[in-house]
């Protein structure tokens, strides 16, 4: 039986309509994942600047040395030779961070490449007119400049014989549609690329939001009484630690998470987070840092960006608190710490690896007994890591297992009658009997805050000394 031409078209339609449905969706799922992979690096930058915003900015007078610390770190976020910070002061630009080797752009002059202050200080010699230049051009139309080839471009006036300039890119720093400055950056740091790529080109436009953002917040200070600044700095804090804290909480395989966390202050230095590693690990982290209010909460912030900007490098939790424990050692004063427990579930094995950093101990419910672990490990931050190392310790997650990690807020939550912390042992007690009865996470949670908060006469966290946070994990 021989098939009708026009059937035939039809069904050579249909399938090519169906070939091109295929791959529009292909291509779709992979812009998604490009958006969200973008998102999510984004999100580890926004984060990473503030809390170096917050960590050099105590008072107005750390002005010039915050921007120029901002100029270094946007340096090393688009691997450039140079950056340069410029603030508009009526119909001027003038200079107010920078990192590296920056050029006069403007004016001739034979400086020595010294120290960021003294390069600082001869930038601002220059008389940047809105509207003159390439930084007064850029300001005055609102524009990105990007100039690839700086040799053979007519609109560099290269005045400055000791900072050989290959390739510019100048980006407008604007706030509520007016340009409140400028951010330039020189010759690329990239290999095999002699200009700017249109990656570094869009980290930098990203990244000068956020300056933007710290700009906006230093006009603030200026205008703001004492209180007023505190306060306004504590809701930024809050507002910042509450957006940062999982949404959900996850089911991994067999393994389900719950968590609960609350400040004793108005913001808070413990923390917990869930970080995905590849497709088959999740690593659980809970934190508690040393003090309490903004300071810890700045700690807490470095440790979480730290975490999740670089988790895809370690093969294992040992070097990862060991190289956490560098940055904090090295970034920190010597009062400043953090202790860490880690928790890294394997979902195809079914296992669980855990390691800590000076934290409190790891409740294991497993054959209707609790056992206590605690692996070596001092907290982070207190020593060179050349003195400190980190036990790890590992068993298989089998079913009706639990574990619970808590922060030293619970089990040093005190009786003001006796004096007496509430204590390891009677938390363990409750987790044990929990388990028995075979409640819910949300219940244990419930059961374990009311019973604190009764012993420490604390009720509904009121007048609690210390943050409280506890992690569950359990078997499903």
């Amino acid at each position: 039986m021989k098939i009708p031409l026009l059937l035939l078209a039809l069904l050579v339609v249909g399938a090519l309509i169906l070939a091109l449905i295929s791959i529009y969706q292909r291509g779709l799922i992979i812009l998604l994942r490009r958006r969200l992979r973008d998102s999510m690096h984004n999100s580890v930058e926004i984060s990473n600047f503030l809390a170096l915003f917050s960590r050099n900015l105590k008072t107005r007078a750390d002005f010039d040395n915050w921007m120029n610390v901002t100029a270094r770190y946007v340096a090393e976020l688009v691997n450039a030779q140079s950056v340069g910070i410029f603030v508009r002061d009526g119909d001027l630009l003038r200079a107010a961070g920078v990192s590296g080797p920056f050029p006069l752009l403007h004016k001739a002059s034979n400086y020595v490449m010294t120290k960021p202050k003294y390069i600082l200080e001869l930038l601002r010699r220059e008389r940047i007119r809105i509207g003159e230049g390439i930084l007064g051009t850029v300001a005055e139309k609102n524009q990105t400049v990007v100039i690839e080839d700086a040799m053979n471009d007519e609109r560099m006036n290269l005045t400055d014989p000791l900072v050989p300039i290959n390739c510019l890119m100048a980006v407008p720093l604007v706030s509520e549609g007016i340009v409140s400055g400028v951010m330039c950056a020189v010759n690329s740091g990239e290999r095999d690329s002699v200009a700017f790529t249109s990656d570094q080109l869009a980290r930098f436009k990203f990244i000068s939001n956020q300056v933007v953002l710290a700009q906006n917040i230093l006009a603030a200070y200026a205008h703001l009484s004492e209180q007023q600044r505190i306060n306004q700095e504590l809701e930024f804090a809050r507002n910042l630690q509450r957006s940062l804290l999982p949404k959900s909480f996850p089911v991994w395989g067999s393994f389900s998470v719950q968590a609960f966390t609350r400040a004793s202050k108005e913001v808070s230095g413990d923390f917990y987070d869930f970080v995905q590693i590849d497709d088959d690990r999740l690593l659980v982290v809970i934190g508690d840092a040393c003090g309490k209010g903004v300071p810890a909460c700045m700690i807490m912030f470095m440790t979480r960006s730290f975490i999740r900007s670089n988790i895809d490098r370690f093969t294992s939790l040992k070097d990862l608190l060991l190289e956490l424990n560098d940055n904090l050692y090295r970034d920190t004063g010597d009062e400043r710490y953090i202790t860490l427990g880690c928790c890294l579930l394997n979902r195809r094995d079914m296992t669980l690896e855990y390691a800590r950093g000076g934290h409190t101990e790891l409740l294991v419910y497993i054959r209707e007994h609790i056992r206590v672990i605690y692996p070596d490990g001092s907290a982070l931050g207190i020593l060179p890591s050349e003195l400190s190392d980190f036990d790890c310790f590992s068993m298989e997650f089998t079913p009706s297992m639990s574990v619970l990690m808590f922060t030293d807020g619970i089990n040093e939550a005190t009786s003001p009658k006796t004096g007496e912390y509430f204590g390891v042992k009677r938390l363990t007690e409750l987790y044990k009997d929990s388990c028995l009865r075979g409640d819910s996470p949300e219940d244990l949670i419930y059961n374990v805050i009311n019973t604190v908060d009764t012993f420490a006469e604390t009720p509904n966290g009121e007048g609690q000394e210390d943050d409280q946070t506890m992690v569950i994990i359990r078997h499903i």
